[in-house]
């Protein structure tokens, strides 16, 4: 897809970003949490672009402070905001919908009043049983006020457990009767009171991790400190988000695993189980595409990750060539370890236009037909009269591919071999990323015999299923927990069954 800014020609799109932070004693805290929390989103804004909201409290029950608005965070917060939010803990939410229209109501995180008083909720993924779910709660009499499949999940919340509640509110047993009925997908944040629970659905297939504010002058590593040593808990949906904020990465939270977050430290309270012994299944797109290189997932990062797809990618479908490259810059890294593999020179033959926005529109349908030249431009030195190889991280709809090799071969190029290092997109997902109609797949409307022709390219080649998950799977070191990841897009098996 070649890049995080061509979501608009890809048609495939992010889908939403969670932070939070709980400040440890004393309270009141010395730490600027608002400004924490908005670091944190701004590390997070490649996962949602349309909305963000914060949500900040000092611990005491009903007191929650909020902004949201539409737009990217830096346009939403100001410093009069960062006043205003001021607390102890907290947690803030980037928005891409994808159950639920682009509009104010349904901006997170989610405030409700329960009988134990306020609960705040932020919701990344996207609910598979979400229509069975509303039908359930507006047949019990529950009125719903947003068309998110995230206010199911707060609704579900706030009904009390069978175990009942003789010495107040449960939350512990509330989640977990909630996510019995909703086994994914989603992480959650949730805030009550001067807790934050972190959640991940049973089979893990978003993801969410815990990094730790020490003291700046600290040399203490982040496994060996203690209560003492920490100044705030942190939590997101990508590890990337906590080098701004000066955190450290601790661990992952386990599929279906519960944590608290207080101002006394982090407790695991339990997982709950995937039936049928089923293997976790988080999204292999995360590390295809989705994350920032920078994170780290399943004690990995997520660059040498894709640098082993390359390496993969070079064994399944080698070619003769003069050189390597790719589109920035999200395949980078599959494409410089294609170049070492195969020891051919890696080039660069595209010069970004970084000041392209998202919502550029061309003035007309001349300007329109220029495509992706108003977002690249062609390095003709670097390959005019030679053999490119043209390596991406996935082709969706194939518009933008097909507009660079005709690009590339208009300013000389004397061969385009693309190389995709995954497999073809061919399914719709029903956990939280939008992609096209399977219709609109080019996956499903071009045989691989014709994607050639197609594209206008002189062969094109992907990493199969198998090499994928093979590449992305070496790397994982996390010992004494199963590993399992969704490839529900590219082969059709979703983690459960569907109803539709």
């Amino acid at each position: 897809m070649a890049d995080c800014d061509n979501q608009e020609e890809s048609g495939m799109k992010h889908y939403c970003g969670i932070f939070g932070a709980v400040a440890v004693e004393p309270w009141p805290t010395q730490l600027d949490l608002p400004h924490i929390l908005t670091l944190g989103l701004l590390g997070l804004q490649h996962r949602g672009q349309e909305s963000a909201g914060i949500i900040t409290t000092t611990g005491e029950e009903g007191q929650f402070k909020q902004k949201k608005g539409m737009g990217l965070v830096e346009q939403i917060f100001r410093n009069e905001d960062m006043i205003k939010l001021n607390g102890n803990m907290g947690i803030a939410h980037n928005r891409y919908s994808t159950m639920g229209g682009s509009e104010l109501l349904n901006i997170q995180p989610f405030v409700v009043n329960t009988i134990h008083g306020k609960i705040a909720i932020a919701h990344n993924g996207e609910i598979v049983n979400a229509a069975e779910l509303r039908h359930q709660l507006l047949k019990s009499g529950v009125g719903l006020s947003t068309d998110s499949d995230s206010e199911l999940l707060i609704q579900l919340l706030t009904h009390p457990p069978s175990c009942g509640e003789p010495d107040g509110a449960n939350w512990i047993n509330r989640i977990k009767a909630m996510m019995k009925v909703a086994m994914l997908s989603y992480s959650l944040l949730i805030m009550y009171k001067d807790v934050v629970y972190a959640v991940r659905d049973p089979f893990g297939n978003r993801p969410l991790c815990i990094g730790k504010i020490l003291p700046p002058s600290s040399f203490i590593s982040v496994d060996n400190c203690n209560e003492k040593d920490v100044d705030a808990y942190v939590v997101s949906s990508e590890s990337c988000s906590f080098h701004a904020i000066g955190a450290k990465y601790y661990r992952d939270i386990l599929p279906g695993e519960i944590i608290e977050i207080s101002k006394k430290g982090i407790k695991s309270c339990g997982i709950v189980s995937r039936p049928n012994g089923k293997l976790p299944a988080f999204c292999i797109f995360e590390y295809v595409y989705f994350a920032r290189a920078d994170t780290v997932f399943e004690s990995q990062m997520v660059y040498t990750a894709r640098q082993r797809c390359g390496e993969q990618l070079a064994i399944e479908a080698p070619v003769e060539a003069d050189i390597v490259s790719t589109v920035p810059e999200s395949a980078t890294p599959s494409a410089v370890e294609y170049a070492r593999k195969l020891g051919l020179p890696y080039t660069e033959i595209f010069s970004k236009n970084r000041y392209i926005g998202r919502t550029f529109i061309q003035p007309t349908t001349r300007l329109r037909q220029l495509g992706v030249a108003k977002k690249f431009g062609p390095l003709t030195d670097n390959f005019a009269g030679k053999r490119i190889v043209l390596v991406d991280d996935s082709i969706v709809r194939g518009n933008t591919m097909q507009a660079l090799i005709k690009l590339l071969k208009k300013y000389g190029a004397k061969e385009v071999h693309v190389r995709v290092a995954s497999p073809p997109i061919k399914y719709p997902c029903y956990m939280g990323i939008n992609i096209p109609t399977k219709e609109e797949l080019i996956a499903n409307r071009i045989s691989l015999q014709d994607l050639p022709d197609h594209l206008c390219a002189d062969s094109v080649k992907y990493l199969t299923i198998e090499g994928l998950v093979k590449a992305i799977q070496e790397g994982i070191t996390t010992t004494g927990q199963p590993i399992g990841h969704c490839t529900a897009c590219l082969s059709g098996d979703y983690p459960v069954k569907l109803d539709w």
